[in-house]
């Protein structure tokens, strides 16, 4: 099994993946409360497929019970600069790290089953791949071996490659050895959850989703609560703040992915660029990209809020064709980015 392990990270490298890691099929009582008390406090907002198949979430062998080992790959996707220099500039929206160019699921999920069909061939077996789009608990299962851990930002963190690792899994009935789980080295620092605009750290590693700005710009489909409005500041996709603070990024290096590195239309693009776009204007824009699927509407949403905060009145000609816009999402946050702007024209 010691070769086998090896053979398995040495072609797993060989295919692209950084960070190479074998966890075991079980997770703690403690992992699955922890879920359960999640999903019972409601802060999994509309993030309603998270109370579904729980008992499948809460464990690998959930899931899937011929599952015998889980093989954690993690890719790089580590910036070039320090993404919290970017919220400086009010105009310019701020998209998160890991959506500047390519959804790096179709990559990501490629080089999984690659992988997955080299160890079928080689070992008679029989495989399953995951890549953020099944009941999976990723960061707790990845937490389970030498990869890294989860930190009270409840991502993991690597001593490689710091907050910015895309996880992904190849459950096998191969019985492979697990590692020895990396040792939890946040220590006494709470860098993560005192950057938080939102508070949406209510203790260490625990997060209330429904105040997290990621949450809130793509996964939530309504109107967002006026409360967060201002801490969201330029943000129009996501935040990486409590990523892009934490001490072990000292240790990152800038991915050497082409499909992760910023194309040059999401690198600081003007807020104001984005008023005009239609929905098929949206679509051309972001074909391939993660943001194409929250839709035109609330994108324009998490655009206007931005132009809100971003103390311009000058854009103000822009924002008033959308206080008639067909969506009822654009046409509020149109109102408040209206209101925001009109107290500061002369």
């Amino acid at each position: 099994m010691t070769d086998l392990r090896q053979a398995i990270e040495d072609k797993a490298r060989e295919i692209g993946f950084d960070a190479v890691g074998f966890a075991p099929v079980h997770l703690t009582e403690r992992e699955g409360a922890r879920l359960r008390q999640f999903v019972a406090k409601g802060e999994n907002g509309d993030m309603g497929w998270m109370a579904e198949r729980l008992e499948h979430r809460s464990s690998p062998q959930g899931l899937w019970p011929d599952v015998k080992s889980v093989i954690v790959l993690g890719t790089n996707y580590g910036p070039a600069h320090d993404p919290l220099s970017d919220l400086e500039n009010k105009d310019r929206a701020v998209i998160s790290v890991y959506a500047r160019n390519r959804d790096y699921h179709d990559l990501v999920k490629k080089r999984l089953k690659q992988l997955a069909r080299w160890l079928v061939e080689t070992h008679p077996s029989e495989v399953k791949v995951f890549v953020d789009t099944a009941p999976v608990m990723e960061k707790p299962v990845a937490a389970k071996t030498a990869v890294g851990w989860q930190g009270k930002h409840t991502n993991l963190v690597s001593g490689e490659y710091g907050s910015w690792l895309f996880l992904g899994e190849v459950f096998t009935t191969l019985d492979l050895t697990p590692d020895t789980p990396h040792r939890d080295q946040c220590g006494s620092c709470t860098a993560c959850q005192d950057i938080c605009p939102t508070n949406a750290f209510p203790a260490p590693y625990t997060l209330d989703a429904r105040r997290c700005i990621s949450y809130l710009t793509i996964e939530h489909k309504g109107h967002i609560p006026e409360e967060f409005r201002e801490a969201i500041g330029n943000r129009i996709y996501g935040c990486d703040d409590c990523l892009a603070v934490c001490p072990w990024n000292k240790f990152a290096r800038r991915t050497k992915e082409d499909a992760f590195l910023p194309r040059a239309e999401l690198t600081a693009p003007r807020l104001a660029d984005f008023l005009d776009l239609d929905d098929a204007g949206f679509r051309a824009l972001f074909t391939a990209s993660p943001i194409k699927r929250i839709g035109r509407d609330r994108f324009l949403r998490n655009v206007l809020i931005g132009i809100g905060n971003s103390g311009d009145p000058s854009v103000l000609p822009k924002v008033l064709p959308l206080l008639e816009d067909e969506s009822d999402l654009v046409r509020e946050m149109a109102v408040w980015a209206d209101w925001k702007l009109s107290q500061l024209s002369p």
